[in-house]
């Protein structure tokens, strides 16, 4: 097959270890060199230090889960980067290891056989997560406020009767004068 990047390196992503299998291109043959790497950030910069002193060019890992992100992260600008569904890598035949899976994905990688992922610039990557943020953000208070409106119709409160917004002022005004012990309706209304 035709060698397409000579100096490549598949990465096995896990929670706790990444398996980094380094290949390059001597003319004829492959010289391989495996590596284990922890998640820390000072181990993803020894494997960035040791990606560039290597000389490689691409990095190509599966989309495991959330672990990616991290190590997409410290490399993200110095190497070309694929992020591969798992489901696109073709299960190798025989025993599965983490090694065995760092060197198939480097192999198809030198051959230019991997297609990666869409992966957005760290600007939207930081909007999205901003965004999605807010948006759990707006869903807790949503259901904060329905927590809230059940257990004053369980307390036989009825806020919801007089207000048109249990959240708004007028209604604040109302629970913080029932709180501090005002019974007289006449007097809450106003």
């Amino acid at each position: 097959m035709q060698v397409i990047y000579e100096r490549c390196c598949g990465l096995d992503v896990h929670k706790r270890t990444i398996t980094a299998c380094r290949l390059k291109w001597l003319g004829s043959d492959w010289q391989r060199e495996i590596r284990q790497f922890g998640t820390m950030t000072k181990d993803l910069l020894a494997l960035s230090d040791w990606l560039v002193h290597e000389g490689c060019t691409h990095v190509s890992m599966e989309s495991t889960g959330v672990y990616w992100k991290a190590v997409y992260n410290i490399l993200e600008g110095q190497f070309e980067l694929l992020v591969v569904n798992a489901q696109h890598l073709k299960a190798v035949p025989g025993r599965k290891t983490d090694v065995r899976d760092a060197e198939w994905i480097a192999e198809l990688l030198a051959h230019g056989l991997l297609r990666g992922s869409f992966v957005p610039p760290a600007s939207v990557r930081e909007l999205r997560e901003l965004t999605r943020y807010r948006s759990s953000l707006v869903r807790d208070r949503a259901r904060t406020i329905n927590r809230l409106q059940k257990v004053l119709e369980a307390g036989n409160i009825k806020l919801a009767n007089v207000v048109s917004d249990i959240d708004g002022v007028s209604a604040r005004l109302m629970l913080e004068a029932l709180v501090a012990g005002e019974r007289d309706t006449q007097q809450l209304a106003s």
